[in-house]
């Protein structure tokens, strides 16, 4: 019943669509009509500016992160912890407050996984935001992030983990299939530009 109760915490809490928040109350915009047609933060900084963004991309990775740490104490199982994570993670996904629609997870994965394992999760990071840095493209940044996530896990020895990590990075790829497309023709925007 334990762990029931924190995974369907997690999925609603990751259900809430705080970009779609954001971008209405602060600019008058459903992020899912304009640019990129997702709530993500990237998204909503292109629409209603940086702040904003920032404010959708911190909120996206505390509903990963706050289940995570909530149940930690309450669920002993690693591997059943890990399923918590993903719960949240499938919420952002498939939304019950948007008719099981939802954004493509990269910063509700990010705070699952900095509740999961700490360190190897903040490497991902600096993996994707290298990567950012030197495309110029948030797509190409998470997608290094979610092929890095199962190699992270083996490595530091959090086995546990893989599992989720495996089934993440194909939600994530999945999630992005679009934007591979547009990569692959040369026709994705850079991060700051609209449209």
């Amino acid at each position: 019943m334990t762990f029931i109760f924190w995974a369907l915490f997690a999925y609603v809490l990751g259900s809430i669509p705080f970009g779609l928040v954001i971008a209405r109350s602060a600019c008058g915009i459903d992020p899912r009509k304009d640019g990129s047609k997702n709530t993500g933060a990237t998204n909503v900084a292109r629409l209603c500016g940086m702040k904003f963004g920032i404010a959708t991309l911190a909120c996206d990775v505390l509903k990963g992160l706050l289940p995570v740490l909530f149940a930690a104490s309450w669920v002993e199982s690693p591997f059943a912890l890990s399923l918590i994570a993903l719960a949240a993670i499938l919420g952002h996904v498939f939304s019950c407050f948007m008719r099981f629609k939802g954004g493509k997870a990269v910063a509700t994965t990010v705070g699952a996984f900095l509740g999961l394992a700490f360190w190897p999760a903040l490497v991902c990071i600096v993996l994707c935001l290298l990567m950012v840095w030197l495309t110029g493209h948030v797509s190409m940044g998470s997608l290094t992030f979610a092929l890095s996530l199962p190699v992270l896990m083996l490595l530091s020895g959090n086995f546990a983990y893989i599992p989720v990590a495996l089934a993440v990075m194909l939600i994530l790829f999945w999630r992005h299939r679009e934007n591979i497309r547009r990569l692959a023709r040369g026709e994705e925007n850079p991060w700051l530009k609209k449209g």
